[in-house]
């Protein structure tokens, strides 16, 4: 059968860096209040003019140095973002022109910040229907120019980012074998007032600002995510001791440790990157990927299992034998 491999991994962060003892200067916060409720310590912003598709090159170069391969290598680029540099054209078409990519085809997705999870589904279903045997999947957000700076029950919570997997077609002999094994997606729109931006082309005109009802998303977050990762170990024949490793959405600490402990998953099983970087939205998962692959944690052979709700609400999750 045809598999799905990850060849390699890359990421990128601005080099601005913004504290929490940074963030209550400018809103009416604290180090303890954000560490306690959330396990964000810090958070990195886009400079000036530093753009989604700046992050998304430099994350995606980083992915193909770590695979061995040239951007001839690549036949699609897939791009998980909420925040384009543009309404259009996708942002993937600028992040293949800076690449020097000329051929194959790139688009973006977008489902928030289960996108990265969405995009690997996605990029997934093109290499086992044969459309292409590698593709570059970015997840890259510039959230910080959707955020009302005013208001400390969002800012103090995202940040800017990328991060990048190279995926390529491999033969492999039994259902234990490399590469994804299975994913699920879901969405709700009955809960968009619950995490949204309030703005539009086609309502507003603007760009908008995020909006979330943090309660509202933090009830349902868990069961959500318990829903996908339980059909993967059904799908897959497996429970919560056979996972290696647990790369959730680095959205809010809490959430994270409450659902591995519903899950049955170990806490030295989880991959935690949010107290560096904040909500990265759909750049989370391959920025915690990468840091988990690069300091030798996942290791070749290990089974990791990624999860991630959004707002919309959309939710998913990928098993993937690394």
């Amino acid at each position: 059968m045809i598999r799905s491999v990850v060849r390699g991994t890359g990421s990128f962060l601005p080099e601005r860096v913004l504290s929490n003892d940074e963030m209550a200067k400018l809103v009416d916060t604290s180090d303890e209040w954000i560490v306690q409720r959330t396990g964000i310590e810090r958070r990195h912003i886009a400079a000036d003019g530093e753009t989604t598709s700046d992050l998304a090159t430099e994350a995606a170069r980083r992915a193909l140095q770590d695979a061995d391969l040239d951007i001839a290598d690549i036949d699609m680029i897939v791009l998980a973002t909420s925040t384009p540099d543009n309404t259009f054209p996708a942002t993937a078409v600028a992040v293949q022109n800076r690449l020097g990519m000329h051929h194959g085809a790139a688009y973006d997705l977008q489902a928030v910040c289960s996108g990265f999870v969405f995009a690997l589904s996605n990029a997934d279903a093109q290499i086992r229907c044969n459309h292409a045997k590698r593709i570059l999947v970015i997840g890259a957000e510039t959230f910080s120019r959707i955020l009302d700076w005013t208001d400390r029950t969002t800012c103090v919570l995202f940040g800017d980012g990328a991060g990048s997997v190279v995926l390529e077609a491999a033969d492999v002999d039994d259902t234990n074998g490399r590469g994804i094994i299975t994913s699920h997606l879901r969405s709700d729109g009955a809960h968009k007032s619950k995490l949204y931006v309030d703005g539009g082309p086609s309502t507003t005109q603007t760009v908008g600002h995020l909006r979330m009802e943090g309660r509202e998303v933090f009830k349902h977050a868990v069961g959500m995510v318990t829903d996908v990762v339980e059909d993967a170990f059904d799908a897959a024949g497996i429970d919560a001791d056979d996972v290696d490793w647990f790369v959730p959405h680095q959205a809010n600490k809490r959430i994270i440790d409450a659902s591995a402990k519903k899950l049955g998953i170990a806490a030295d099983k989880v991959v935690l990157t949010v107290q560096d970087h904040g909500n990265t939205s759909a750049a989370s998962i391959p920025l915690a990927l990468d840091v988990a692959c690069r300091d030798g944690r996942i290791k070749q052979n290990d089974l990791v299992l990624l999860e991630a709700m959004g707002g919309g609400f959309t939710w998913g999750s990928v098993l993937v034998r690394w």
